[in-house]
């Protein structure tokens, strides 16, 4: 392991530490949260089982159900924001959230796949880096397999839509997004090219994390 990629994964590791640590855990229950999650608000954009239909919807089946109760927290704080996801999550309680969290993080994420002519750059970004602008290797914290950190609140990103992960790393990239821990991932998103970030977008929905 090379000296920044050992700092990289250090800086995961104590950023874990803190995350868990300051979290007051609320139990959730997956059965309660279908009742919300197979509504129709939910079930519109991300489908009855979290598997979003549309690339411009997130998947939600199968992600940490830690970083599935951050974003809901901080959609409804205004730490994110987006017009319809921030008034789907004002009225709920911190019971309705965990709840949420657990029914969607016990469903079975669909995979994705990778385009050949983005799998050489992807795979470089996402386990090397770019020592040339300072842009870390994505698996230092999200994983070999793109499973992320529960613990830390990191998402997993293997099967995810490539067009929302593109979306959400160009909007850290432009500081529309800011609600990433310690503000890490807008750190690394300023550094990346385009092309790079499209790469990556790709790459990452072709990884299978284990079940």
């Amino acid at each position: 392991m090379t000296s920044k990629r050992f700092a990289v994964a250090v800086a995961c590791l104590l950023f874990a530490s803190s995350a868990s640590s300051s979290a007051a855990p609320v139990t959730g229950d997956p059965e309660a949260g279908a009742d919300t999650a197979t509504g129709t608000p939910c079930q519109s954009c991300h489908g009855s089982d979290g598997n979003s239909p549309s690339a411009e919807w997130p998947k939600l089946a199968g992600q940490n159900v830690n970083y599935l109760k951050k974003q809901l927290q901080d959609y409804k704080s205004g730490a994110r924001m987006n017009a319809i996801m921030s008034s789907m999550a004002a009225n709920l309680s911190d019971k309705d959230i965990a709840n949420l969290a657990a029914y969607y993080s016990h469903q079975t994420m669909t995979e994705g796949s990778t385009p050949e002519q983005y799998l050489e750059l992807g795979q470089k970004i996402y386990r090397q880096g770019n020592k040339e602008n300072g842009v870390p290797a994505c698996i230092a914290c999200h994983g070999p397999a793109g499973q992320g950190n529960p613990a830390a609140s990191w998402p997993r990103l293997s099967g995810q839509h490539a067009a929302y992960v593109e979306s959400q790393l160009k909007s850290y990239h432009s500081g529309d997004r800011s609600n990433g821990l310690n503000q890490m991932m807008q750190g690394v998103a300023k550094k990346m090219t385009d092309e790079e970030i499209t790469a990556v977008s790709h790459y990452v929905s072709g990884l299978q994390a284990a079940h």
